[in-house]
């Protein structure tokens, strides 16, 4: 009980930290905050899909030889495929619809929502493995992942609710829309851990399948939003930061 209650809540506490700072903080978000924060989060983002998901999808199907790469190369490049699917359809979604500031919102709140079942699914699929009792994936390890995902959530949170603040919805309409997020997350890693049986089996699949739904929100989302314009460079040594803080962490707890 305790594994899934850290899969669920830790991700969780994150988005709704985040969120929370429409009640402290005024107006929407500076521009150069605003791209800090996502260099930020891309960089967690991108170690977290690298050291905690893909290298032990690759692990896992170590009996398979020379060939070990095959089922976490087919995730990746499934996860990757899945979202530009999804991504096209929330598009033709916003072209049927008015573009009032109610529709603009709710756009806004699903598209984010739908980027964040792959961290669900991640956390739900390391804590699988732990309760399984398989050997490659630790406590430890899982702990570092969902602290991470968590990390990261928290600017996530913040780039949702005081963007939202800053356009006339209520201080607690804009916190609800901000954790919506997170509560997507928890759901999507606790579905998870109760297909534990389903998913131990495809488990280096499955990991590298959120991987690659991970790596294609930084590439489609993050990135353009902090590698334009002004402070680029400065974003880049963020994104750095990001990367080693999730390294560090998946080191020192794995």
């Amino acid at each position: 009980m305790s594994e899934i209650l850290q899969a669920a809540l830790i991700p969780f506490i994150g988005t709704a930290a985040g969120s929370a700072c429409v009640f402290f903080m005024g107006g929407g978000l500076n521009e150069t905050v605003r791209k800090v924060l996502s260099a930020f989060a891309a960089g967690i983002m991108t170690a977290a899909s690298v050291w905690s998901l893909i290298i032990p999808a690759i692990d896992r199907s170590a009996g398979m030889g020379k060939l070990a790469f095959m089922p976490a190369a087919a995730g990746f490049i499934t996860g990757i495929g899945i979202f530009i699917i999804i991504d096209r359809i929330i598009v033709r979604i916003k072209q049927s619809k008015t573009t009032g500031a109610e529709e603009k919102t709710s756009m806004l709140v699903l598209a984010v929502v739908i980027h964040n079942i792959p961290e669900g699914m991640a956390a739900g699929a390391v804590y699988a493995a732990v309760l399984a009792g398989t050997e490659d994936i630790t406590l430890s390890a899982a702990l570092a992942l969902v602290t991470g995902i968590s990390i990261q959530n928290f600017p996530e949170g913040a780039i949702i609710s005081l963007p939202l603040r800053s356009k006339g919805e209520k201080k607690s309409r804009a916190f609800l829309c901000g954790i919506l997020s997170g509560v997507a997350e928890s759901i999507g890693a606790v579905v998870t851990i109760a297909a534990a049986g389903l998913v131990v089996p495809v488990l280096p699949f499955l990991l590298s399948f959120a991987a690659g739904a991970m790596i294609y929100v930084v590439i489609k989302e993050l990135v353009p939003e902090f590698s334009e314009g002004k402070g680029h460079d400065l974003c880049m040594l963020v994104f750095a930061v990001g990367f080693a803080v999730m390294m560090a962490l998946d080191t020192a707890l794995g």
